[in-house]
């Protein structure tokens, strides 16, 4: 009873707000996850395939089992919900995942020598593919980790947020995350750039690589976990209004897996949000798979200038991202801000096929700056209506499930862009028109998720998700 009083007392004062520095803290979590995909997938990527030369399908599909195993993001969701970690709901699991991945990032650059060395000695050997399947089960492990860290932590911007200032969040959380990206992009730059000096004929002196390369990844990584730490440190104590707004917060317990998807499930929107969510972001990123080649084959450029082309694109995102959650949000609101966003992106997708048919790399750096400004005021208004769609009891588990369809859209973005070049080009003898049919696809694509948002209702989901909620409770006192 006396524990009862005391959360009574607590919940009867009013809670404090969240101050600008507080949201710039909580956004070095994604500056530190930033760095760690620049790391991971990009220079790990990098050394495998140019300096190893390990065969390019094998080396992006060992790197993609992190994104096979996102259906735990449910999962992780679901356990930040009903099972507090080190006392905590959401920052226990957001420290433990960080220590995870952040350690077998350094294993897995240890498994990518090993892989190499093996390519040397004996050629594609069963030890070769066995240590290929090694570094998959890695891959597989750091997936996980980063889902028992990023879902709790995107859970925790909901218990922390109100809906009125949740835009300003989302802006200056997800602009750090830019942020993260460039400084990785600077460091695997450099890093690369030391590398590829040491290449001595056609065989690389793979310990002369590791001398260069293994304190990157000791340092890197344990300045990421550093990061997470400061990120998070007492947010949860002083801001969280999770047990305020929860009505199971007493009965843990009671918040099984089972349950936590009864209540999902629960609201048609859910599936109309899900759906939203996968077209939205296969259609945003199927040019990732394509953008380089197509400068490179219409435009002539070289691969350090196709590389540059990235620039463009994250500056765009990063304005945009930061703009729309102070400017554009708090005026037009979630969903317009991001039906506003889609049309924008489907018109710039028409600028850069405008300008391969121009054969204009300055238009097309602008088109992809523009993209980018679209891009991230999609991704302001989309991430915003996110956390919005969730229910206090279980948080956690919503933010799994819209997770989930953005990890899984990002894995078919790649493929279905290659896939609709490849028919693009056995249509069209010209590469620009091959390459424009990837750029309307992205522009159709837009505009179903726009059709999509228009049937995404905010209120209806928070009504149904909410008797879920009840009638569990109801069951169990019956």
């Amino acid at each position: 009873m006396e524990k009862l009083s005391n959360q009574s007392i607590q919940h009867n004062k009013p809670l404090p707000r969240l101050n600008i520095l507080t949201m710039l803290r909580l956004g070095l979590f994604q500056m530190g996850l930033g760095i760690m995909s620049l790391l991971t997938l990009g220079v790990l990527n990098r050394i495998m395939i140019d300096e190893l030369n390990v065969l390019p399908l094998l080396a992006a599909g060992a790197i993609a089992m992190h994104q096979f195993v996102s259906p735990a993001r449910v999962l992780f969701g679901q356990m930040s919900d009903a099972k507090p970690l080190l006392g905590y709901h959401r920052t226990g699991y957001v420290w433990l995942g960080a220590a995870f991945f952040t350690s077998l990032s350094f294993i897995a650059l240890q498994i990518v020598w090993q892989l190499g060395s093996s390519l040397q000695t004996n050629g594609w050997s069963v030890m070769t593919y066995t240590w290929i399947g090694i570094l998959a089960l890695a891959f597989a492990l750091y997936g996980l980790a980063l889902s028992a860290s990023s879902t709790p932590f995107a859970a925790l911007l909901v218990d922390i947020s109100d809906e009125d200032n949740r835009p300003q969040l989302v802006g200056v959380v997800w602009s750090m995350l830019m942020v993260g990206i460039v400084v990785g992009a600077i460091i695997s730059s450099k890093l690369l750039g030391s590398g590829t000096e040491m290449a001595t004929g056609a065989t690389v002196d793979i310990a002369q690589l590791q001398t260069s390369i293994n304190p990157v990844f000791i340092l890197m990584p344990a300045i990421v976990f550093g990061l997470c730490f400061l990120a998070t440190l007492g947010v949860e104590k002083k801001y969280s209004r999770f047990e305020m707004r929860s009505s199971m917060v007493e009965r843990e317990d009671q918040i099984t897996l089972g349950r936590a998807l009864s209540v999902l499930t629960a609201s048609r929107q859910t599936g109309l949000f899900f759906s939203f969510l996968l077209v939205l972001t296969i259609s945003l990123f199927m040019q990732d798979a394509v953008m380089e080649p197509y400068g490179g084959q219409v435009f002539g450029m070289s691969i350090a200038q196709t590389t540059q082309l990235n620039a463009f694109f994250g500056m765009g995102t990063l304005l945009g991202i930061a703009s729309t959650g102070f400017l554009v949000l708090p005026r037009l609101g979630k969903p317009r801000t991001t039906k506003l966003g889609c049309i924008l992106a489907a018109l710039c997708a028409i600028i850069i096929i405008a300008a391969g048919f121009a054969a204009s790399p300055s238009l097309l750096k602008s088109g992809l700056l523009f993209f980018g400004l679209a891009s991230g005021m999609i991704t302001a208004g989309a991430t915003s209506l996110m956390l919005d769609l969730t229910i206090a009891e279980t948080a956690g588990t919503f933010i799994g499930a819209w997770g989930l369809s953005q990890a899984l859209a990002r894995g078919l973005a790649t493929i279905c862009g290659g896939l609709v070049l490849n028919l693009g080009q056995i249509l069209f003898k010209e590469p620009v028109i091959a390459y424009s049919t990837v750029f309307v696809a992205q522009a159709i694509g837009l505009l179903i998720a726009v059709s999509l948002l228009g049937r995404v209702d905010v209120k209806e989901f928070k009504e149904n998700a909410q008797a879920a909620i009840s009638a569990m409770m109801q069951g169990d006192l019956d």
